[in-house]
Formats: C-alpha cells, sequence, structure tokens
C-alpha cells in the first residue's frame, strides 16, 4: 500500500493527481490552505477507490505552520512512500522594472521555500528507511524566460537546481527523485496570475488544446508505477501547439 502526500491538492494538478492515484488505491495526504475544498474532495477520493485519505490544512509559505503540521503527523502516517511537491503559483505578469514586490514574495514564498520546507520535513523520514520518491511538479518556465515571467520563472528554475541537487544528495538512500516541468496547462493558473480575472484568464488557452491537469495527474501515476530500479529523471511536457514558452500555434 502506497502512502502519498501531495501539497497544493485543491485544484489543478494536485487534485488532478489525487484523483488518479485514488483510483491506484493509494492512501494520500492532501494539503492545502482550502480547507472546505479539501474535505469535499477527500470524499471524492475515497469513493473513487483511495484507501484512507488524511487531510492537512497549512499555508506552505508557513515554515512553522508547516513544520508543525507535518511533524505531528499520526505515527500511522509517517511512511510516507511518495512526495508529490505541487503547490506554486504566478502572480502578476509585469516587468521587473515595474513589479509589485508582494507578488515577487509570493511566488518566490510559495515555489521555492514552501517547497524546501515540505522536503526537509518528509526526506528523512524516507532516508531513515532508505526507500521514497520525491516529485516536483516544475514548469517550462523553469527551462525558458519570457517577458514578464522574470520573477516566476527564476523561481522554476530554482525548482530545477533543487531537484537536480537533491537528486545527488539522495541516491545513497535509494530514493527516486523526479521533475514534471508543464507547458501550457489549463487550471486555475492563469486565474490566479491575473488576480482572479477569468475573461483575461480564459484567453491564455484559447485557440488551441493546452494540457490538462488530468494529463500531468496520468504522467505522474506512470512515474510512479515504474519498478523500483527505475527512476525517471525529468519530463518536460507540451502542447502539441506549443514549442517554447511564447510559440503556440493558435487556429483561428
Amino acid at each position: 500500500m502506497t502512502t502519498t502526500l501531495i501539497t497544493g491538492a485543491t485544484a489543478g494538478i494536485g487534485e488532478a493527481t489525487a484523483l488518479r492515484l485514488a483510483r491506484e488505491q493509494h492512501r494520500l495526504i492532501i494539503c492545502g490552505r482550502r480547507e472546505e475544498r479539501l474535505e469535499v474532495l477527500a470524499q471524492k477520493l475515497l469513493l473513487e477507490g483511495a484507501t484512507e485519505v488524511l487531510t492537512c490544512v497549512f499555508d506552505i509559505r508557513d515554515r512553522e505552520a508547516t513544520s508543525a503540521m507535518l511533524e505531528s503527523l499520526p505515527k500511522e502516517w509517517q511512511q510516507i512512500d511518495v512526495l508529490i511537491n505541487n503547490a506554486g503559483l504566478a502572480v502578476g505578469l509585469s516587468t521587473l522594472h515595474q513589479g509589485d514586490t508582494d507578488d515577487w514574495e509570493r511566488m518566490i514564498d510559495t515555489n521555492i521555500k514552501g517547497l524546501l520546507y515540505v522536503t526537509r520535513i518528509i526526506a528523512p523520514m524516507m532516508t531513515q528507511r532508505n526507500t521514497g520518491h520525491i516529485i516536483n511538479v516544475g514548469s517550462i518556465a523553469g527551462r525558458e524566460v519570457y517577458p514578464g515571467g522574470n520573477v516566476y520563472c527564476a523561481t522554476k528554475h530554482a525548482v530545477d537546481a533543487i531537484t537536480k541537487a537533491l537528486r545527488i544528495e539522495l541516491v545513497e538512500h535509494n530514493i527516486r527523485v523526479t521533475q514534471i516541468a508543464p507547458a501550457a496547462t489549463e487550471t486555475e493558473f492563469s486565474v490566479v496570475r491575473f488576480k482572479g480575472d477569468e475573461e483575461r484568464a480564459g484567453k491564455v488557452y484559447q485557440g488551441f488544446d493546452p494540457l490538462t491537469g488530468n494529463d500531468i495527474a496520468d504522467i505522474i501515476a506512470f512515474v510512479i508505477s515504474r519498478p523500483p530500479h527505475v527512476n525517471i529523471n525529468d519530463l518536460f511536457v507540451t502542447p502539441t501547439a506549443q514549442s517554447t514558452a511564447t510559440n503556440i500555434i493558435r487556429k483561428g
């Protein structure tokens, strides 16, 4: 029986991955800030086939809250087999010289520091048992940069670097480390980036078939399902219509 912890489980790739792994009968620890959404999702997961579900309500930007929650997991939930560092966001699309420093801090605190806080607590649980799998959800923004993406791209480049370093450091403990880096994926991502402007967010995905949360969830499930001697290091995934961060072929 596989115990899997997913951050950012209340929407998008995180939610889709939780539902996909429930059908594989994982025991799931779902984490997020929105308690009501987590409770609703927990019920769905049990109906989909999850053997057990534990909800953890905290903000990964808050180091003390993150530590308090994860270090006090019930004993029967502390043997985590798979950690999926999914929580992340982009806020704003301004040039650097016109940027909002509050937006910068929100991205840095979530995408980099939050990932580090969670991994720092969960990875030692894995090293003690010499087994485990850490999956970091990166982005095309960790491979390229684009106008207005400055700080967001920097945070996802950091995820790429952290993942590579982590793989080197944990290989002696038999722990697999994977990065999944999606390009345009239609979730709440653009709504958050544009601070609730759904009309502007919707235009991001017009005229082509973007990736979906389910597409990435299927890939994550495949990566986890590989035999213990196989580690898929890095997967960069784009829609067929997208070749770079800024080159998308739109119909009409």
